[in-house]
């Protein structure tokens, strides 16, 4: 992970981000695993402390997780008993591998400028009919939180149209209130998409 203040976070405080009660966004889980052939291939994009991963694991499902930080990726390890590779979104280089991706609030630490590679480097990674889960902190700017993280803060209108621009089909933007690491009230974004 490049240093900056996202990625210095996230090595500095692992054990405690890997470690914080957490609920599992089971629904969103379910959801995207009943869409899957049984022990299909999953790649997660940002695993951070492993527990959607042990989930879908827990469900029979061959799962690829990964991290861009290499401290997180050490607590996932402990709790999934694999090993997690330890890889920045822009090095993804997998040519239809995957029967899901599995990118829950993760993606919203990608710069806009590099996010239509990003996509296009998921989508080049799924089979055909391959299924994205995403899920981003909804917003008109991009900004940084009271932790020095980057966040790109979409609104549902920008990520549509990058989406449909880029070929995704069967595209679903779902918004819903929640909260974050931070304790702050926020309104997430959930992408599903086909490739």
């Amino acid at each position: 992970m490049p240093r900056n203040s996202t990625s210095a976070f996230y090595e500095e405080n692992a054990e405690t981000y890997a470690n914080r009660a957490r609920s599992l966004p089971k629904q969103q889980l379910d959801a995207f695993l009943t869409r899957l052939a049984p022990g299909g291939a999953i790649l997660e994009l940002g695993c951070g402390g492993g527990q959607d991963s042990a989930y879908m694991l827990s469900q029979g499902f061959d799962v690829t997780p990964t991290d861009g930080s290499a401290e997180l990726a050490r607590q996932a390890e402990v709790l999934i008993g694999r090993p997690v590779k330890v890889m920045l979104f822009q090095e993804l280089d997998a040519d239809s591998a995957f029967d899901g991706v599995w990118a829950h609030a993760s993606l919203l630490h990608v710069s806009r400028a590099e996010l239509p590679d990003v996509f296009a480097r998921i989508r080049r990674a799924l089979k055909t009919g391959g299924l994205l889960h995403a899920s981003f902190k909804a917003g008109k700017v991009e900004g940084h939180d009271g932790f020095g993280r980057y966040y790109n803060y979409p609104s549902r209108e920008w990520l549509s149209e990058l989406l449909t621009k880029d070929g995704w089909r069967n595209l679903a933007i779902e918004e819903s209130d929640g909260g974050g690491y931070d304790g702050k009230p926020t309104r997430w974004l959930t992408i599903s998409a086909e490739r």
